[in-house]
């Protein structure tokens, strides 16, 4: 095959994948995986016949071009191994031509043999390119340590290339004028780029290492670089991560806000932003980046890449950090959407997070969404959704909406349930099969929980309604379900749990006994409404056994004793009531497993006023 003839093929492949045939080197997107293998493969094939013929130096510019495009094309496939062999084929080609041994295995010491072999010959700028694709192979395979051994010689090679973009006009003018083969890609273009990537990936790297002062003053450098808007979107997004982590809290905030200000589709800066005000306790800033974040998130261009551009090379093929990727994740708009409606509900904008949590589940109900499953950071399972929406329905003065919506969980639920339940401590570790048993058995009791919950939801709103005999009886079910649950220590044999059998909070244990305090003491609350003080009295002290932080049941057992006329008893337990300080977060519970705040409640300061009052006669 004649130079010419080669040279009109790789001039013909090189026209193919640029937009409009001029100059640029983005591909239409339209064009699919099949149009980028057969062009990857005819690439290989001329590289191969080229480099079946000895290599001369009048033809060193057609083979390195033709190597740089095959290479190019392989790492676009993300197939780096592949473009490591021809990089490293190609070199060794030059090499052997200027009598020269490659003797260094080491990547960066192989590449200065090169650059030094190469001196000033008429081919380094072709051996430039190469060196170009080197770069966005180690940056896309993540060799940071390679990059940081030879950082030397690439900066040496961005100050080099980069200028040769400054100017495309004169540029292509050049190239249609010359004999030089097209290039796929301009390389002071794809230099540009691989520097600040460059410095995005050390700084998300360096950030995961702590070393957040030495990370913020890369990125700093990178906001000077060249860059599309997106990337220089994300070097202020890293500069707001690292301040953040030197407890800079406002000049993260300015940081993320001037990455929005870069790039409006930089949704990472405003769930970091989020995260900010939830640290400083500004509920209100914090609700507003919440519902600003899930609009963003709904929108169609959201969930598309940001970085998946035209371009062979895209910055999404270049950073592939994991340290980035983690720092970059956003939760799904549904997660954002739930916790925006639990926030609302725990700050006092009910009727808000109410209508969030219809709207999350009429979303989850809608044939479009797929993947509930595969919602990252997971979301509660759809009957702890039900109850959340059936709790915050209550706290809005919804009774009927919150009973509907109970009614489907225990629909759901009850005929699932087995008689009796066992409830084991967990073990460090177990056989897989001892693992399955074990899960399956959890999701039984979970069952359990469920339906024990939405019966305490139901009982409440009939004590709304001050249905008395109704809320008896709901809660009364509750507990008929709690009693088949009995929980296994190791070494010992299943019995009746305890309050003192209590770990850590949110466990199955600690739930159902909370569940069991909730409704004796609903029960009892209920009792004391049609004058059954001493069924009242009984079911509010078993209650304050099992959840012994419940200030309702506390509360209501001194009213019952005070109207049984042991008034000793009813000051000593509100002054036990008043002491006891809650040991769980309230944020850190589900909404249905919190104390209801409807229903007959009890007043603080007057049983403090009717104690100041009676004082004289206790101290008697």
């Amino acid at each position: 095959m004649s130079p010419l003839k080669v040279s009109k093929l790789s001039a013909e492949d090189g026209w193919l994948w640029q937009e409009g045939g001029g100059g640029g080197e983005a591909f239409s997107r339209d064009q699919n995986h099949t149009n980028l293998r057969r062009c990857s493969s005819e690439f290989h094939k001329l590289l191969r016949k080229i480099q079946g013929m000895p290599l001369l130096a009048d033809h060193t510019h057609l083979e390195l071009a033709v190597a740089y495009n095959a290479c190019v094309f392989s790492a676009a496939q993300s197939q780096f191994s592949e473009a490591e062999v021809l990089l490293k084929q190609a070199t060794q080609r030059v090499l052997h031509m200027n009598g020269d041994d490659p003797v260094a295995s080491d990547p960066p010491e192989f590449w200065r043999t090169v650059l030094k072999s190469v001196g000033k010959t008429a081919f380094k700028s072709s051996v430039l390119y190469l060196l170009c694709l080197q770069w966005a192979v180690w940056l896309a395979t993540c060799q940071l340590k390679t990059i940081q051994r030879f950082q030397d010689e690439l900066i040496s090679l961005f100050e080099t290339l980069s200028p040769e973009v400054k100017d495309d006009r004169r540029s292509e003018t050049k190239r249609k004028s010359s004999d030089i083969p097209l290039l796929v890609i301009e390389p002071g273009r794809l230099v540009e780029l691989l520097q600040i990537c460059t410095f995005i990936t050390q700084g998300a790297e360096r950030l995961s290492e702590s070393r957040s002062s030495e990370a913020l003053s890369g990125l700093q450098t990178a906001f000077s670089l060249p860059a599309p808007r997106t990337l220089v979107a994300y070097a202020h997004l890293l500069s707001g991560s690292c301040l953040a982590h030197m407890s800079r809290p406002q000049m993260a905030l300015q940081c993320y806000r001037k990455a929005l200000e870069t790039d409006s589709w930089c949704v990472c800066a405003l769930y970091q932003s989020m995260l900010i005000y939830r640290q400083l306790g500004n509920t209100q800033a914090e609700i507003q980046a919440l519902r600003l974040l899930h609009s963003t998130l709904m929108l169609p261009s959201a969930t598309e890449p940001a970085l998946a551009g035209t371009h062979l090379l895209s910055p999404s093929l270049l950073l592939r950090s994991q340290s980035l990727n983690s720092l970059l994740s956003v939760p799904s708009a549904l997660s954002v959407l739930h916790s925006l409606a639990l926030k609302c509900i725990l700050h006092g904008r009910v009727s808000e997070g109410v209508e969030y949590y219809l709207d999350l589940l009429a979303t989850l109900h809608s044939e479009d969404h797929h993947g509930m499953r595969a919602e990252v950071p997971p979301l509660p399972r759809l009957p702890e959704l039900y109850l959340e929406a059936g709790a915050a329905l209550l706290m809005a003065r919804r009774p009927a909406d919150c009973v509907a919506l109970c009614d489907e969980v225990i629909s759901t639920t009850l005929e699932m349930l087995p008689e009796k339940l066992v409830l084991e401590e967990p073990e460090e570790e177990c056989e897989a099969e001892t693992r399955a048993s074990r899960a399956e058995g959890e999701d039984r009791v979970r069952m359990l929980l469920w339906a024990g919950a939405a019966y305490v939801l139901q009982g409440h709103c009939h004590t709304h309604l001050k249905d008395w005999k109704q809320a008896v009886t709901l809660y009364t079910r509750c507990i008929n379900l709690l009693v088949k649950v009995r929980f296994k220590k190791r070494g010992f044999q299943p019995q009746i749990p305890s309050a003192d059998m209590v770990g850590k909070q949110g466990t199955d244990l600690c739930i159902l006994q909370r569940l069991k305090g909730l409704s004796l003491a609903g029960r009892g609350i209920s009792f004391s409404q049609t004058d059954q003080l001493r069924e009242a009295l009984r079911d509010l002290q078993l209650s304050l056994q099992a959840f012994p932080e419940s200030v309702g049941a506390g509360l209501w057992c001194g009213e019952v004793l005070w109207r049984l006329g042991r008034r000793r008893e009813a000051a000593a337990c509100w002054e036990k009531t008043w002491s006891v300080t809650t040991q769980s977060s309230v944020e850190s519970l589900s909404l249905y497993l919190q104390e209801p705040q409807t229903g007959p409640l009890l007043d603080s300061m007057e049983l403090r006023h009717r104690l100041q009052e009676l004082g004289p006669t206790l101290s008697a």
